[in-house]
């Protein structure tokens, strides 16, 4: 089982520490690509139009400041500097040392900047969101698509995967429709059900902290993830298609 996260928007700033080593990340056939959207984006940011080009508001001056020094930033484990409410939902610090074991080789984080990492792979705290468009580059989830997929076809080859992803992060790959399920967070009130966001990300985080710290096997089909998601939540499988994968439908009481 692989469970697929987008980041945070937010990001928490390593205080110090050595900046990322490229040759240590996960999937380094990514790096070539990686440096490119790094390149672009410290150029971006550092235009007087910084802000407006990555479509971001005054009080994120310091971060996209931030975007230009990237090679030299202190990094740290990516379960550090993502942060939010998935992650805290998720509450990485207070899982066990096996549990943490299991997370950092069963989430996956799809990445504006990185394409692809692993949790306990290091970088720095950055601000760029997949929906955005870099000169020479294009936009960002077109641009990684391909690359991702080639680089996470033998990681991801015969496993589950449990795809928390935002439809903006999802955009950037599109794994084998028949060994994904897509997770929906709904709340209902009198049999009308609404998708709400701030929700949506606290309960794929729960998932996501429930199925690396449950006992027994991790599941290995869509239906065995049903079942363990129902361990918790009242859930609905819809079955996907040859083009589509499977949907988990996590309904909430308002």
């Amino acid at each position: 089982m692989l469970i697929l996260l987008p980041p945070s928007e937010g990001k928490t700033p390593a205080v110090q520490g050595d900046a990322v080593d490229w040759t240590a990340l996960s999937f380094p056939v990514l790096n070539t690509y990686r440096a490119k959207v790094l390149e672009a984006l410290g150029s971006v940011s550092a235009h007087r139009d910084a802000l407006a080009l990555l479509g971001v508001g005054a009080s994120l001056s310091a971060d996209v400041e931030r975007n230009t020094r990237l090679h030299t930033e202190p990094a740290a484990p990516a379960h550090q500097v993502y942060s939010g409410v998935l992650y805290d939902a998720l509450g990485y610090q207070s899982l066990t040392a096996a549990q943490r074991r299991k997370a950092d080789e069963s989430v996956l984080v799809i990445s504006a900047l990185w394409g692809a990492i692993r949790f306990a792979d290091r970088v720095p705290a950055y601000r760029l969101s997949m929906g955005t468009s870099l000169p020479d580059v294009g936009r960002l989830a077109s641009f990684w698509k391909p690359q991702i997929s080639a680089a996470l076809a033998a990681a991801t080859e015969g496993k589950l995967l449990v795809d928390c992803r935002s439809s903006t992060y999802s955009a950037a790959w599109a794994p084998p429709p028949a060994q994904t399920v897509a997770v929906n967070v709904f709340t209902e009130t009198n049999g009308v059900r609404k998708v709400v966001s701030h929700f949506a990300k606290h309960t794929r985080g729960e998932l996501a902290r429930h199925l690396l710290t449950r006992r027994g096997a991790a599941p290995r089909t869509p239906a065995q993830l049903l079942k363990a998601t129902r361990e918790k939540w009242d859930a609905e499988l819809v079955e996907g298609s040859a083009r589509k994968p499977h949907a988990l439908t996590i309904i909430l009481e308002a």
